[in-house]
């Protein structure tokens, strides 16, 4: 019972950030707002990783000359399974805040 209730409450975060990335769709001066920037904060931390010394996220090894380097295809899949996993604990979390005390985690409705 606890992993559906992760997966639902997972489900809806990810359903959330779709919401919140939806105006792009409409409007480019949405990115430019604060809340454009959170959306944009999990593409942007392949930056962060790579500062960080992970190899391979970047193409040419971020020498680009002026321009941001695009992530690989291991810098997509790496960031993509990073945020899932971080939205997983989060939504583990969630799920154990909002469980009601009498139940253990092993319960079935």
């Amino acid at each position: 019972m606890q992993k559906i209730r992760t997966i639902k409450i997972l489900a809806l975060i990810l359903l959330g950030y779709f919401l919140l990335w939806l105006p792009a769709l409409f409007s480019s001066a949405y990115l430019d707002s604060p809340f454009g920037l959170i959306a944009a904060l999990p593409f942007l931390s392949v930056y962060l990783f790579h500062l960080a010394g992970v190899p391979g996220l970047l193409e040419h090894n971020g020498a680009c000359g002026w321009g941001w380097c695009a992530p690989t295809m291991f810098g997509w899949v790496f960031i993509a399974c990073f945020w899932l996993f971080v939205l997983w604990l989060a939504a583990r979390f969630i799920e154990n805040l909002t469980r009601p005390a009498n139940k253990s985690p092993d319960d079935t409705p």
